[in-house]
C-alpha cells in the first residue's frame, strides 16, 4: 500500500552517548514537526555502549514510536552501526548523523528540498572551519584528504561529514557493496550519484566526551588509504626498485675504487647507518604488504560485521 506520506530515515550511531540523547531527540522532534508533510522514523543503533545508552534510547522508544533500536552484542565499531542502520532503513529518503548534534539536523529540510528537486540524489556536508579541534588533529585531516584525492579514485572532499541524505537508490547501492572492512566516507564518493555539498561552520558536541583520539583516527585513516588505493603497493615496488638500482651503483664505485686505489677498510659506522636504513625500508614496505594480506584475510573468513543482541523489531 502506498504511503501516504513521504518517508525519513534517520540513521544514527550511538556509542556512550547517554547524555548527548536528550538534546538529539529534542532537536530531532523539533526539526519533524517543521516538516508535518513529511513522516520519520529515527533509528538508533547502540554499539556496545558501555554506559545506560541502551535503557535511554528503550525510554525514548516507549515515549516515540517513531523510535527504532538495534543494539550490538558488544562495540563494533561506527562503520558498523552505519551499515546496520542503513540496513534496517525503509525510507524513501534515508539520512545519516552523529547523535553528538556535531551534524545540526537543522539542515535537514534543506538537504531534503536539495534531493527532492531532482537534481540531486545526496545532500552531504563539510565542515569548512575546525574551530575547537587540535591544530595537529586539524593539520592531519587536511593532509588526509589532499592526500586520498590524489592517489584513490574515491574523491573525498575537505572537511567531508558522513552526515548526508540519500535518496533511496543511492541507499541501495551503499548496501551492494558487502566489504567487511568499510570506510564510508570513501563508499559515498565511490558508488557516484550526484552531490550538493552544504558548508557550515564547526559545532561543538552537545554532551559527553568524543570518542576518537588522535590514534583512533589515524588508524581509520589508513583504513581509508588501503581500502580505496593500491599506490602504498606501488610505495613498495618502487623502493625497491629504487634500492636495487643503488646497490648497483655502489657496487660498481667499489669495484673502481679498488682498482684505482687498492681496497681501503670501510667505515662502520657509515656501514651500519646503511644497513640499519635498508633495513627500515623493507620493514616499511613488508609493513604495507601486511596491512592488504590482513584485510584480505578478514574477507576471506566471511564474518558478520556485528551482531545484534536486541532491537525494536
Amino acid at each position: 500500500m502506498k504511503r501516504s506520506k513521504t518517508l525519513v530515515s534517520l540513521v544514527i550511531p550511538c556509542y556512550n552517548e547517554e547524555e548527548a540523547l536528550p538534546f538529539l531527540y529534542a532537536e530531532l522532534a523539533r526539526v519533524s514537526a517543521s516538516m508535518p508533510d513529511r513522516a520519520f522514523e529515527f533509528i538508533l543503533v547502540d554499539d556496545g555502549s558501555s554506559d545506560r545508552t541502551r535503557e535511554a534510547i528503550v525510554s525514548l522508544r516507549a515515549r516515540d514510536a517513531r523510535v527504532r533500536y538495534i543494539s550490538f552484542s558488544r562495540n563494533f565499531g561506527k562503520e558498523a552501526a552505519l551499515l546496520a542502520g542503513l540496513r534496517a532503513s525503509g525510507g524513501d529518503y534515508v539520512a545519516v548523523l552523529d547523535a553528538d548534534l556535531q551534524d545540526p539536523p537543522a539542515l535537514l529540510p534543506e538537504m531534503l528540498a536539495a534531493v527532492e528537486s531532482g537534481e540531486y540524489d545526496c545532500a552531504a556536508t563539510r565542515r569548512v572551519t575546525r574551530k575547537g579541534e587540535p591544530p595537529l588533529r586539524s593539520l592531519f585531516a587536511h593532509a588526509f584528504y589532499k592526500l586520498m584525492s590524489k592517489i584513490s579514485d574515491a574523491h573525498i572532499v575537505d572537511g567531508a561529514r558522513d552526515f548526508r541524505l540519500m535518496t533511496r537508490q543511492m541507499t541501495d547501492a551503499i548496501l551492494s557493496l558487502a566489504e567487511y572492512n568499510r570506510f564510508s566516507k570513501g563508499i559515498f564518493s565511490w558508488v557516484g550519484f550526484r552531490t550538493k555539498w552544504l558548508e557550515y561552520e564547526n559545532v561543538e558536541r552537545v554532551a559527553g566526551q568524543t570518542k576518537w583520539s588522535f590514534w583512533k583516527l589515524f588508524l581509520y585513516s589508513l583504513e581509508g588509504i588501503t581500502a580505496f588505493s593500491t599506490v602504498p603497493l606501488v610505495l613498495a615496488s618502487v623502493f625497491g626498485f629504487v634500492f636495487c638500482f643503488a646497490a648497483f651503483v655502489l657496487a660498481a664505485v667499489v669495484i673502481v675504487k679498488t682498482i684505482i686505489w687498492g681496497d681501503p677498510v670501510a667505515g662502520y659506522p657509515s656501514l651500519m647507518s646503511v644497513v640499519l636504513f635498508i633495513g627500515g625500508v623493507q620493514l616499511f614496505t613488508i609493513g604495507i604488504l601486511g596491512q592488504y594480506i590482513a584485510k584480505t584475510y578478514l574477507e576471506a573468513k566471511g564474518r558478520p560485521v556485528y551482531i545484534v543482541r536486541e532491537s525494536s523489531e
